[in-house]
């Protein structure tokens, strides 16, 4: 490509003050030595500590939302401003550090090359690093998506995911907390969105750990999904 894409990282963010402002400088720090223009975007999702403070002060652009809304809802902030702003293309990040930036620098060059509309970072191509029982919770809920929605993914439930500008117009979802991450895949398969996945690492603090979703949480995200599916095929 002749003109250096504008793309857009987007980092939902709850309560995060305590790392953000590294996430950001480490983010910037990559972007800068790569070949796109960019633009960070942290959803401030009712924090009540000073993630918004120290993320503006990182030099990141800030959505506030006065209340939690879960991080389906946060997301879906962040898809629907980089639709208006017309980036070129978008990628979300989790807050807490466990995502390496080069792997998002990795994931544009994937999705323009490849001329893809989604693809997923997905940690479990390769699951070193990870606990044994964040394995089995994230293969579970990636099975489940696959009986329920019929689209298969290794790692359903990453938060690593790079979105064209077809799907940042197109894609859109009803559930607001972690259960989106399923619905999302199954919107992107009824739209026919040319989808893929790319091998990232996690990386695991004991801050990311204590932050990260235990595999109890999965039982609520298995319960909406039901009910959504449900719905949708008696509604």
């Amino acid at each position: 490509m002749s003109k250096k894409p504008h793309v857009c990282i987007l980092i939902p963010a709850f309560n995060e003050g305590a790392v953000i402002a590294n996430v950001i400088k480490n983010t910037r720090r990559v972007f800068d030595a790569s070949s796109y223009i960019y633009t960070i975007v942290v959803i401030n999702d009712g924090s009540t500590d000073v993630t918004s403070a120290e993320a503006r002060k990182a030099g990141a652009a800030v959505i506030d939302h006065i209340l939690n809304s879960g991080a389906g809802g946060a997301t879906s902030t962040g898809i629907r401003y980089a639709q208006k702003q017309s980036f070129a293309a978008a990628a979300t990040m989790d807050a807490d550090g466990q995502h390496a930036a080069e792997d998002v620098v990795r994931g544009f060059d994937i999705l323009f090359k490849k001329k893809l509309d989604f693809l997923i970072g997905s940690r479990l191509i390769d699951s070193r690093g990870m606990s044994k029982t964040k394995v089995i919770g994230n293969w579970g809920l990636s099975l489940l998506t696959r009986l329920l929605f019929g689209v298969k993914s290794t790692d359903s439930q990453s938060g690593l995911r790079v979105f064209s500008l077809y799907a940042i117009q197109s894609l859109r979802w009803q559930s607001t907390g972690y259960e989106f991450c399923s619905e999302m895949l199954w919107r992107g398969s009824q739209l026919k969105l040319k989808m893929g996945e790319y091998p990232v690492k996690a990386i695991y603090t004991d801050y990311s750990i204590s932050k990260g979703q235990n595999n109890w949480n999965a039982v609520n995200i298995v319960k909406n999904l039901l009910r959504r599916r449900i719905s949708e095929i008696f509604g």
